[in-house]
């Protein structure tokens, strides 16, 4: 009997061990990117075109100078970038949560049919519709203005299917019913009830959301033409050296400022992403 114990322990730590060293290794494949992306920031562009290497040089400063030069304006773009990038995940997390609200707490006819239509929209592509898109909002003389990057995001039918299934788990139509019963309007009942609730799933898809358009490349490149108007994604994608030289150093930095801001908000909220997805997986 000892020895099956012994050999149960034997099993259960080498298991550890490998579940241990699968998950670092998975880590620092993760990691990897990133950190040859902030060491080649601080490299010059023959240290880059010597071969990789992962300690840092000494050449931030002088890629930094490099970078300005160029008309990169990183504080313009920080604030273009946010203001389209916040706007957006502030629509896209409201409105989905109302509309999950409604296939959750009220039972009407066509519920089911209505959330089929929304998750035959997820299949669709946003690229198919860029062509139509464009053309629609040329006619409405919204190109070089953020509207059009803001306002579709109302309509977001990932967040919608999170949010529908995040509530089929913890929220309590009794609850809403009784605050229904003392007179709450609705919109009383899901902003001041509701709400407070979905705290984890507003947090964790807030993040995705804000991640997804900040890195947004291919409508803004489409709309904005002003220079005034750039996002830092487009200031990266045209950053460009002379005929005879690129300066990949002032561009991997430019990189590195771009994602250093959601750096910063994953290391703030990365503890909603885990509480969010798990409470989130909920079945029907």
């Amino acid at each position: 009997m000892a020895k099956v114990q012994k050999s149960a322990e034997v099993s259960l730590n080498i298991n550890k061990t490998i579940i241990y060293v699968v998950c670092i290794f998975l880590s620092l494949l993760s990691i990897m990117p990133f950190w040859i992306m902030i060491v080649n920031a601080t490299r010059s562009t023959p240290e880059i075109q010597s071969g990789l290497s992962l300690l840092p040089s000494i050449h931030a400063m002088g890629n930094l100078d490099v970078l300005l030069s160029k008309s990169f304006d990183p504080i313009k773009g920080f604030i273009n970038s946010f203001i389209i990038a916040g706007g957006s995940t502030i629509l896209a997390v409201y409105f989905s949560s109302l509309t999950a609200y409604g296939l959750v707490a009220y039972n009407w006819k066509l519920r089911q049919s209505f959330f089929t239509v929304i998750m035959c929209v997820m299949l669709i592509p946003s690229q198919a519709s860029a062509i139509g898109f464009y053309k629609f909002m040329y006619q409405l003389h919204w190109t070089n203005n953020f509207l059009p990057l803001i306002l579709p995001a109302i309509a977001a039918p990932s967040i919608v299917f999170f949010m529908r299934q995040y509530m089929l788990g913890t929220l309590s139509i009794e609850m809403v019913e009784a605050s229904r019963v003392d007179g709450a309007g609705e919109f009383y009942a899901f902003n001041r009830i509701v709400m407070p609730i979905m705290i984890p799933a507003i947090a964790t898809q807030a993040i995705f959301a804000f991640v997804a358009s900040w890195n947004n490349l291919f409508m803004p490149l489409i709309l904005l033409t002003q220079k005034d108007k750039y996002t830092l994604p487009i200031m990266v994608s045209l950053l460009k050296g002379d005929i005879y030289r690129t300066e990949y150093g002032s561009i991997y930095m430019g990189l590195s400022l771009t994602v250093l801001p959601l750096f910063v908000i994953y290391f703030l909220l990365s503890r909603y992403i885990v509480a969010g997805v798990a409470l989130g997986s909920v079945k029907d």
